[in-house]
């Protein structure tokens, strides 16, 4: 019988991240301390279970998790079905492009260009924050960095010219020509949690909001601006990587505050 020692096997031969394998080896660790079979009756009242107490979201990673486990078993008959995720048909918390700008300009103003570079690079890439501190000297030279993904896919992660030519200068000034390109103070490649919380650090020191200052606000921001300046979806979608063109979608709407701001605007009755 196949066990659950040979489905982690089965899935670091698919060369899935660590915490992807990690997440589904927990998932069926879970159904099986609380349901005896693997049958359609059990699967459906783990289903039920999980959408009464989590987000859809959370609900369809563990929905692919068993699908996954059950291919594996040869039990393809048993995959459940993914639950609906209603979309909301406004993007909450994204930075502004005035706080982004403010932000740049306080962090540049004060000294700290590790920080304003860092926060740059996040707008003008659109970078996810586990891309970003993968970006080394050399890529920057290059004026691009190749993200190889899922199915041996090969994205590319375009540095602008403007911030090419600045980041060079930067480095040059710094001595530095090779390794990675955001360092913590132990000369360190910085992870993303020290990014996090440094980011809510400035946002408190600069009187900013704190629910609009983290990492992916930035990426959001990037798309906004993007099809502000270029309406392109498509190709849009192909730079953030997304698999499909609807996940982009989201970036054609406005943003709660800029629905708030034409409410305001237009409605005076």
């Amino acid at each position: 019988m196949k066990t659950q020692s040979t489905f982690e096997e089965h899935l670091r031969k698919n060369n899935l991240s660590e915490n992807t394998i990690a997440s589904y080896l927990w998932t069926v660790e879970f159904y099986h301390s609380h349901y005896q079979s693997l049958s359609k009756e059990n699967l459906l009242a783990y289903k039920g279970y999980l959408t009464e107490f989590f987000r859809p979201k959370t609900v369809n990673l563990r929905i692919q998790a068993m699908n996954k486990y059950l291919k594996f078993r040869g039990k393809e008959q048993l995959q459940l079905k993914s639950v609906k995720v209603q979309q909301k048909n406004f993007l909450e918390n994204v930075i502004s492009d005035g706080d982004y700008a403010f932000l740049k300009k306080q962090l540049k103003k004060d000294g700290n260009l590790d920080w304003y570079f860092l926060v740059w690079y996040l707008g003008a890439t659109g970078a996810r924050i586990s891309e970003l501190i993968q970006i080394k000297a050399e890529h920057v030279q290059l004026g691009y960095f190749d993200l190889y993904t899922k199915g041996g896919k090969v994205r590319r992660l375009y540095i602008p010219k403007k911030l090419k030519k600045e980041s060079l200068l930067w480095l040059e000034e710094a001595d530095r020509s090779s390794g990675y390109l955001f360092l913590n103070r132990f000369g360190q490649r910085i992870t993303p949690r020290g990014i996090a919380q440094q980011l809510k650090t400035f946002a408190d020191k600069y009187g900013l909001d704190k629910r609009v200052i983290y990492p992916h606000s930035f990426r959001h921001r990037y798309a906004k601006n993007f099809l502000e300046a270029y309406n392109d979806i498509a190709l849009l979608a192909d730079l953030m990587g997304h698999e499909s063109i609807e996940t982009t979608r989201i970036y054609l709407r406005r943003t709660a505050s800029e629905q708030q701001a034409l409410v305001d605007q237009v409605v005076t009755w």
